[in-house]
């Protein structure tokens, strides 16, 4: 089986063109977003290795400075790591000396030092001792490497404050898996003497480092003095269709943030073994700035699964529309639009309450040309009941011709004149008439079973010829009960029941257009005695009033 959502079309222009206009912005929106964010091609991400050549020659302090002195090996990945300013500490060796005098180093006698105590600005282990550091001041004494670093600012301006014209090569191979296509940014054609430049020479992979900061908005020269880290960024967005376009972009900026603690250094020393046995070192506190590289980019083909699968994904965008309008309609209705009949309309074919059989009942007059609903429970008779239409009368007349031969038309005079005896004695009491319009109901005082076929006072619907053919009529009522099943036994003598019962179906069907409401629709009091007195029971023992 399959179902099918079923829809209300509502001729109105102005929704018409609202549905219209709403349509074309969705599907101009999922164009621009598909074309935007390129939705029609698959991504893999980049791998990639990058290896570096730091060049430049410095004089300062009567020392020249090479590659050797101020590139140190880095541990971390992809990052290297330029030395422009030192503090040196030389000629040290393991023994006794006082410390550097800070807060909890000073002190005024032996009592103020712990011996084998350990402070985090210490640089060695207490000996118990209160000795003097200088003329002025008493520090406790240390078993470290002594002289003992000074905790002194680094030297302004920098030491090596001319590694701004220093150059790097930075070579950065990439691989994209997916597509199995490897690339380095290093161009076949390179001018080894080119440098970097934005406008001039963008993929230019030899950088000055002064341009570097001057690209991540710093100042080279104050930066030298403390040091810092900066980010050397490699973008590669690269389009791998028939026509290869892949070429790396360089962004440049600051890490390290220069508000809190700025800067980034470290210490190293050199060992020396002297004649007489004895361990020297040289200790050297070197601030520099920091470079990582980093790499990071996306590879791009077009695919027409992707862009099959992100459209099948944004269809549901035009669901919107519907929501939209659905919106719009509840406001209009919620305003003074409600009074309208466009909207009465559509929110009894928009809506369809589904009641509980047992709390309502259907009932059609023949002066009427609409179903009516009456909700349970009655404090009056059935036909003074006030209801709610639910629907427009959609009588399907059914057409007893179709079912009978000419023959049986033939004889349908002969039964008109059985069919059209005279009701019961009492169908004309004077307490049916308070409800009854057409004279033919019987009395009763149960409310369920006070319904005439009519709302106003006229000729009974029994005394119609419709009603004895279509009803009544016990050669149309015998083709029909044959049709369902073809071996009953006409002259069996509960044929009556059956006859009667099928009169009653026949009675919906045409007083109220389906099958549907045959256990809640209500037979008037005229037909329902007309067909019992046509088709009686045994005892007129009879149950039900529908």
């Amino acid at each position: 089986e399959y179902d099918s959502p079923k829809y209300i079309r509502m001729q109105s222009v102005t929704w018409g063109f609202v549905k219209c206009l709403l349509y074309v912005t969705v599907a101009l929106s999922v164009c621009c977003i598909v074309i935007i964010y390129r939705l029609y091609e698959e991504t893999d991400e980049v791998n990639s290795s990058v290896r570096t050549n730091v060049k430049g020659v410095a004089y300062t302090n009567d020392r020249i400075w090479d590659t050797a002195e101020y590139t140190i090996p880095m541990q971390a990945v992809n990052s290297f790591f330029v030395m422009t300013n030192i503090i040196k500490t030389e000629n040290q060796f393991e023994q006794r000396c006082p410390e550097y005098p800070f807060g909890k180093a000073i002190c005024s006698s032996d009592k103020s030092c712990e011996k084998g105590s350990v402070n985090i600005h210490s640089h060695g282990i207490q000996t118990g001792r209160c000795v003097n550091y200088n003329a002025t001041v008493k520090t406790c004494e240390v078993k470290a490497w002594c002289p003992v670093e000074s905790m002194e600012k680094p030297p302004e301006p920098a030491v090596l404050r001319s590694s701004e014209d220093f150059t790097v090569l930075i070579k950065n191979n990439i691989y994209f898996p997916k597509f199995n296509y490897t690339i380095l940014n290093v161009p076949a054609n390179l001018n080894s003497s080119c440098t970097y430049n934005k406008i001039t020479s963008p993929l230019c992979p030899i950088f000055r480092l002064g341009d570097i900061l001057q690209e991540a908005k710093e100042n080279f020269s104050e930066v030298a003095v403390k040091g810092g880290i900066i980010a050397i960024e490699i973008n590669w967005d690269c389009n791998l269709d028939s026509f290869y376009d892949c070429n790396p972009k360089y962004g440049f900026r600051r890490l390290d943030d220069k508000k809190i603690q700025p800067g980034f250094h470290f210490r190293y020393a050199r060992y020396y073994k002297l004649p007489n046995g004895k361990e020297q070192r040289t200790l050297f506190k070197v601030y520099g700035i920091r470079f990582d590289v980093l790499v990071f980019g996306t590879g791009r083909k077009f695919n027409g699964v992707e862009l099959i699968k992100n459209i099948g994904s944004m269809i549901s965008y035009f669901g919107l529309v519907a929501t939209a309008i659905e919106i719009a309609i509840c406001l209009c209705n919620c305003s003074r639009c409600s009074k309208s009949p466009f909207y009465k309309i559509y929110n009894r074919k928009k809506y369809e309450t589904l009641l509980n059989p047992r709390q309502v009942m259907f009932v059609s007059y023949v002066d009427e040309p609409h179903v009516t609903l009456i909700k349970k429970p009655l404090k009056t008779s059935l036909q003074h009941a006030q209801g709610s239409i639910v629907e427009s009368h959609p009588v399907k007349f059914y057409d007893a011709g179709s079912c009978c031969t000419s023959q049986s038309n033939e004889n349908l005079d002969n039964e008109e004149y059985e069919l059209g005896r005279p009701l019961r004695q009492g169908a004309f009491s004077p307490d049916c008439q308070k409800w009854c319009c057409c004279g033919n109901c019987q009395p009763t005082e149960k409310y369920h079973e006070q319904l005439c076929c009519r709302r106003t006072e006229g000729p009974c619907i029994t005394t119609s010829h419709w009603f004895l053919q279509l009803v009544l009529s016990s050669h149309t009522l015998r083709k029909a009960l044959l049709y369902e099943d073809p071996f009953l036994n006409l002259t069996d003598g509960n044929i009556n029941n059956q006859l009667r019962h099928l009169a009653y179906k026949q009675y919906v069907h045409w007083r109220f257009g389906s099958f549907d409401l045959e256990d809640r629709a209500v037979i008037p009091s005229c037909c329902r005695w007309k067909i019992r007195d046509t088709y009686p029971k045994a005892g007129n023992d009879y149950t039900g009033f529908k």
